[in-house]
């Protein structure tokens, strides 16, 4: 074996296939379209999505129907620790409050209090929901746990 033989006839380009130019070219006569059919004639384009008679997947999929997102109840959930963070000792927090310090962003129906963290500052909290440990850490510190 030569080496330079190796990628001797080797091109870096192939070139198209020319259809239609002769039998001797291996793609004259129907020019690699087949006998008949539609597939055959000039013009012929299939319709996007076409998928050879089946019913296509845009027509076999849900068009419309009911979705119980737009209705759901959107809870902003907050831990002691950024309360204890943020606020000062003796201050009032609702949501209106967290909303207007940027602790909050979008739209929410309600606020729940969760307990993950330390809270060592007195704060009276108003919120729609609390939990356990949330309520026992306020009013360890000797706040108030308020519901809305």
């Amino acid at each position: 074996m030569i080496l330079t033989d190796v990628h001797r006839g080797v091109l870096s380009r192939k070139n198209r296939k020319r259809v239609g130019r002769g039998a001797g070219s291996g793609h004259g006569r129907t020019a690699t379209r087949g006998e008949k059919g539609a597939s055959s004639r000039s013009g012929h384009s299939y319709r996007f999505a076409f998928e050879g008679g089946q019913m296509p997947l845009m027509r076999r999929i849900a068009k419309r129907g009911f979705n119980n997102n737009f209705f759901r109840n959107r809870v902003a959930v907050l831990n002691v620790s950024t309360l204890d963070a943020y606020f000062e000792n003796g201050e009032t927090v609702d949501l209106e409050v967290l909303v207007a310090n940027g602790l909050l962003k979008g739209r929410f129906n309600a606020l729940k209090i969760l307990g993950n963290g330390p809270l060592t500052k007195k704060l009276i909290v108003k919120a729609h929901q609390f939990s356990e440990s949330a309520a026992r850490k306020i009013a360890a510190a000797g706040g108030s746990a308020d519901r809305i």
